[in-house]
């Protein structure tokens, strides 16, 4: 008698989270369909609906994931017991820190461009970049406009981008991170 194969291992959300977030980044959202996910993952399009009703719930479903873990790094440098300056640059650092670390997460929290996805994501951006915008109005003893804050955040978004896919790993330039972060705060 044959020996019996190993059953398949239980199709986890995560599983498809994880599936999902590659083929979206790859192809883009309006070119990944529910069956190329679960052909990814050698199991039937059905077993994907029974943890999501439908791609858009997925990607959303991503997206809060991501925003947590950018919000949760955000928390614990906030946490820390230094001084302001230190938190100051620590914030800064760590938002290029975590695009460069999770590149693809990065890039559907901020760069796919879709009608539809904009539609579902707009909640995520919007609460992350307020408490990024209060933790640094906070921690600077210059009193800065929203047009300032705005500017430091497009121009760490503007170094993730620049490096997104070029480089492997935040380590790669993390003394240029270093060295931005205090550029933008030289003077607060």
């Amino acid at each position: 008698m044959a020996a019996r194969k190993a059953g398949k291992v239980e199709l986890t959300r995560e599983m498809i989270m994880d599936a999902a977030r590659d083929l979206f980044v790859q192809k883009g959202y309006q070119h990944v369909s529910m069956r190329q996910i679960a052909k990814e993952l050698n199991y039937s399009h059905g077993a994907i609906y029974y943890h999501f009703q439908n791609k858009a719930e997925l990607f959303y479903a991503l997206v809060e994931e991501h925003f947590k873990m950018l919000d949760n790094k955000l928390q614990k440098i906030l946490a820390q017991d230094s001084d302001k300056r230190t938190k100051l640059i620590s914030i800064l650092v760590g938002f290029i820190e975590f695009g460069l670390t999770h590149q693809s997460h990065y890039e559907i929290m901020f760069l796919i461009k879709d009608e539809e996805v904009q539609a579902l994501i707009s909640d995520g951006p919007n609460k992350s970049y307020d408490k990024f915008a209060q933790s640094i109005y906070m921690l600077t003893d210059k009193e800065l406009s929203i047009k300032e804050i705005w500017s430091i955040f497009l121009s760490l978004h503007g170094f993730v981008t620049h490096y997104c896919r070029h480089v492997n790993s935040y380590e790669e330039v993390k003394e240029l991170a270093i060295s931005h972060a205090e550029f933008l705060i030289k003077d607060m």
